[in-house]
Formats: C-alpha cells, structure tokens, sequence
C-alpha cells in the first residue's frame, strides 16, 4: 500500500466536506480505509452545558447516552491525555502519560463492555478554543493497525480543522478574539503568574504598588473576572501569556 497516497486521499476526502452529514459520512469512510470501526470528533467540553461544541461520532448508542449523563466529554481519560502530548497515541498508552484515577478505570471498562477496545486519538489545540481531538477506535479484542497510525494522526488533524470550518460557516466558529491587554497590564499579569505579589512587581517595573493593583484590576475587567487567579487562567487558555514565559524555556 503506497501510505502517501493513501493520506492524500483521506485528507481530500474530510476537505471536502460541506455539511455535517457529509462530515459523518466522510469520517466513516476515512476509519474503515484506516482499520477502525469508530471514530469521535469533539471538542472536550460538557455537551449538554455547551450546545454548539463539534461533536461528530458513530459510537454505540448506548455508551454515547452514558457518555453524556456522565458528562464525561471533560474529565474522560483519552481527553485529558491528549492535553499532555502534541501526537496521536494510542489508549493503551495512557498509563504512562498521565495518573489514570480509579473512576478512570471503570469508565475504560464500560467502554470495554460497549465494545469499544482500543484507541488512537489524534490531539487539536487552538488557542482560545476548547480544546478538542479526532479519534478511532476498534471494537474490543480488535488489533490496532499500526501501520496505518501515521495516516491516522495526518488524516484526524485534517479532520478537526474541515469540523472547525463547518461549524463557523454555522455561526459556531470562531471564538471570538480575546480581551486584548495593554502592554503594561500583560507584565503585570505575566509577574502575578510568576508568583510575585503587588510589591514585588512594582519594584520588578520600577512603578508604584497601586499602579500595579490597577493594571491587574484593569485586565480583570477586560475579562469580566473579579479573580486574578482565573484571570491567569484565561490568559493562559487564550494564548496571552504562555507556560514558556512563566517558567522560561
């Protein structure tokens, strides 16, 4: 099988998409070409709490309707691995990649009893966005088609991003930009993340501790947050600030 072409004939297939229909349809054809049964297009939120998040998938019924009682689209172990890693990879993996609680463990094993064995999730980060993933499955006891799982992480990020065209032409999509921070009120905040208190900063700045509150007062408003704890938060989900520029490179 010539793998490059196989992938390009994939990506051409989820590019050109126009409907969400199509999109379902599109994402059968593309888990069947690489060796799965199953496959999810979501972002990681509480879909009842967030009606217009992508949520594209061909699960069995009955674990779909757990899945959403539950409301395990936030805390679902696939979902919080990906957040660790910038590749696809594989559930069996998972262990290693992040602590795996005891509820984690009987929510795999009720996807088990569903049927729904192991997995490939391919990670979608967009600054500002909830974060989101492409994912495959096989049924239980199914062997996972190593070959393919290079197409696969090629073939689900294409995916994500012709999911994330179809829902702004919905009116869904984009989220819009965020608060935009004065130059003096990003160092502010980037101190506060630091760890440094109003004092601190002012002497970091060479600027009074009250000018300090203010400008950290000020970015809280822009958020509509009363918190300067959540307010770094933000800024970090957004991409105002990075990790990087916390804790250095």
């Amino acid at each position: 099988m010539d793998i490059h072409l196989t992938a390009m004939q994939l990506i051409r297939i989820v590019e050109g998409v126009r409907s969400v229909d199509d999109m379902t349809a599109a994402m059968a054809i593309v888990a069947a070409r690489l060796g799965f049964q199953y496959f999810a297009l979501s972002h990681h939120v509480d879909v009842a709490a967030v009606g217009n998040a992508i949520r594209i998938h061909n699960y069995p019924a009955r674990w779909a309707d757990y899945y959403d009682r539950q409301a395990l689209g936030v805390s679902d172990p696939v979902h919080r691995a990906s957040h660790v890693t910038s590749v696809g990879f594989c559930w069996s993996r998972m262990p290693q990649m992040i602590p795996l609680t005891a509820k984690d463990r009987r929510v795999l094993a009720l996807g088990r009893e569903e049927g729904i064995g192991d997995g490939f999730t391919v990670p979608a980060h967009v600054p500002g966005e909830a974060r989101g993933s492409c994912s495959f499955a096989n049924e239980a006891n199914q062997p996972m088609p190593q070959d393919m799982l290079p197409v696969a992480q090629l073939a689900g990020a294409f995916a994500f991003e012709a999911a994330r065209r179809l829902w702004t032409t919905r009116g869904h999509l984009p989220i819009p930009p965020p608060p935009a921070l004065t130059d003096r009120q990003r160092e502010c905040v980037l101190w506060a993340a630091r760890g440094k208190g109003d004092w601190e900063i002012s002497r970091i700045l060479g600027v009074s501790e009250e000018t300090v509150a203010r400008h950290v007062k000020m970015a809280c408003e822009r958020y509509d947050l009363s918190k300067r704890t959540s307010l770094i938060a933000r800024v970090l989900f957004d991409g105002t600030i990075t990790f990087s520029d916390i804790f250095g490179r």
